[in-house]
């Protein structure tokens, strides 16, 4: 399995191993770190991992190019504009004329849903009518403590921790996601794997599927386990607890089908906000992105 070293992934896979919730299912999760999303992509694509994490986005393009790629649902905690709990800003027209920390760059998935949002409802162009810069997700985060920015969308755990230090929630990609038609969370992330490797080791893949339920289950009801990850997760006291809470959240609970069909009606209006640049020269998401075998 190919991950980021510093990646939230390492929260769930660290909780499978320490518990021994792979053996217990009679397989053995080898963690393999990597330093960018796009090395774990290459060495996925190139045959040298069972196992990485992305999104439903890549998982359908690389589908709709000929790749046999597909996704188990890991995760619906999406990033979302976060801004000082004293701030103005009290709703997206608050926004225009403000200087807006975005990260992930200009095709983010939770920046091209807000900006829809804002076109479709306030007939705002986020990205002419607000002074947007692009950065690393850290060095944003810090520039909104310093008070350099006016608001910042980042991703997920980092809008946790800024919520432990003084930020709120202005709106969401989820609050954006449902307002434009998801009937409920989509998971933002999933394990994404081969159909060929799946069909060939289907007790393998599904028991992989089964020890991140295990692990996810005892990272919702015990609070014990996040003390035990606090190292890992780097955070403590209120930090740890909005992280933990966060998480919580994001943790899929739908069925497969519901998922798949909301991600459809994402994946075209992203089409129409991303263009080409986003998804490729297909208009719909790639049938089989959601694997299979987790609508029986």
């Amino acid at each position: 399995m190919g991950v980021l070293k510093f990646g939230t992934v390492n929260w769930e896979l660290d909780t499978i191993k320490h518990n021994k919730f792979d053996t217990a299912h009679g397989i053995d999760v080898e963690v393999v770190y990597f330093a960018g999303e796009d090395a774990t992509n290459v060495a996925m694509l190139a045959g040298d991992l069972d196992v990485i994490v992305s999104d439903w986005l890549w998982v359908s393009r690389q589908r709709s190019q000929g790749e046999d790629l597909t996704l188990a649902p890991y995760s619906t905690a999406v990033g979302a504009i976060m801004v000082r709990e004293d701030a103005a800003i009290r709703s997206i027209p608050d926004l225009v004329g403000k200087k807006i920390g975005v990260a992930g760059g200009s095709l983010d998935k939770s920046w091209l849903l807000i900006q829809g949002l804002a076109q479709r409802d306030h007939k705002i162009d986020l990205a002419k009518e607000s002074d947007v810069v692009f950065g690393a997700p850290p060095l944003l985060s810090e520039k909104a403590l310093s008070g350099e920015l006016d608001a910042v969308l980042n991703f997920w755990h980092f809008c946790a921790r800024l919520e432990a230090n003084g930020f709120r929630r202005l709106i969401g990609a989820d609050d954006a996601a449902k307002a434009l038609g998801a009937s409920g969370p989509v998971s933002a992330l999933g394990y994404v794997f081969h159909d060929k490797w799946a069909n060939e080791n289907p007790d393998v893949a599904m028991s992989f599927v089964k020890a991140s339920a295990e692990a996810k289950k005892l990272l919702a009801n015990s609070d014990a386990e996040w003390q035990r990850l606090a190292p890992i997760v780097r955070a403590e006291g209120r930090e740890l607890e909005v992280l933990r809470d966060r998480y919580r959240e994001g943790i899929p609970n739908r069925p497969l089908a519901e998922e798949e069909s909301d991600a459809a009606k994402l994946y075209e209006i992203l089409a129409d906000l991303g263009g080409e640049k986003l998804v490729g020269e297909a208009r719909q998401m790639a049938p089989g992105t959601f694997w299979a075998a987790l609508k029986t």
